[in-house]
């Protein structure tokens, strides 16, 4: 089940990514990525490697789906 964080949350982390990597937007763009792949890890009872396993699943369905 994917979670989805709300926008002051989402707005919280990519500013304290923004903080952490001032001059890199590239950094601050996979930072941020993965804090909120952690969040809603957390969020969900999960740890963030059983969260990214079940993401990747549910999208590799939904390629097969389209491809069909």
């Amino acid at each position: 089940m994917s979670v989805k964080l709300s926008q002051g949350e989402l707005k919280e982390i990519r500013d304290k990514a923004r903080s952490e990597f001032p001059n890199d937007p590239a950094l601050q763009e996979v930072h941020f990525a993965r804090k909120v792949l952690a969040r809603e890890a957390e969020n969900s009872g999960q740890s963030f490697l059983e969260y990214v396993k079940v993401e990747a699943k549910k999208m590799q369905r939904r390629k097969k789906k389209v491809a069909l």
